[in-house]
């Protein structure tokens, strides 16, 4: 039989493997990690400005997470170019905008999908042509400023 002490002990076992499944649990979470998933496809969308954009930045349609940011590089027009990776199951017509959004007046940045009417749809590796970069408050600022005439003195 079974002794008091080596119950104690097991019971002691499960509820540390338990307590650092659970900080494991939460560390993915919180860090963003989702299984990959192999149905996706990946597009680029060439901007102006992006504003912070950061990479695992969501990627929705209508509000819905379709997506996410996978990288952001500089391309040879010195452009920033977005690399995507969207849901595979969605059609993306040809003619479908992306925009830089801010949540909230000082939130994260994501990038928005406008699908368009066209009958060609975008496939993998393909550029989304229409873009809408994002608005800078700082130079929005400036530019009031300036046009009102408040920075003279």
């Amino acid at each position: 039989p079974l002794d008091r002490i080596a119950i104690r002990n097991f019971a002691v076992g499960l509820f540390v493997l338990g307590g650092l499944s659970c900080i494991a649990y939460l560390s993915f979470s919180i860090g963003g990690w989702e299984p990959s998933k192999l149905d996706s496809i990946s597009l680029k969308v060439p901007f102006d400005e992006i504003a912070g954009l950061k990479t695992r930045a969501p990627v929705v349609i209508a509000g819905v997470r379709v997506g996410e940011v996978t990288g952001i590089v500089l391309d040879e027009d010195y452009r920033a170019e977005v690399h995507i990776e969207v849901d595979a199951s969605l059609e993306y017509p040809i003619d479908t905008s992306a925009s830089i959004v801010t949540s909230g007046v000082l939130g994260d940045r994501y990038l928005t999908l406008q699908p368009g009417g066209d009958i060609e749809l975008l496939v993998d590796g393909d550029v989304v042509s229409f873009s809408e970069s994002a608005v800078l408050l700082e130079r929005l600022i400036g530019k009031i400023v300036h046009n009102t005439g408040l920075d003279e003195d």
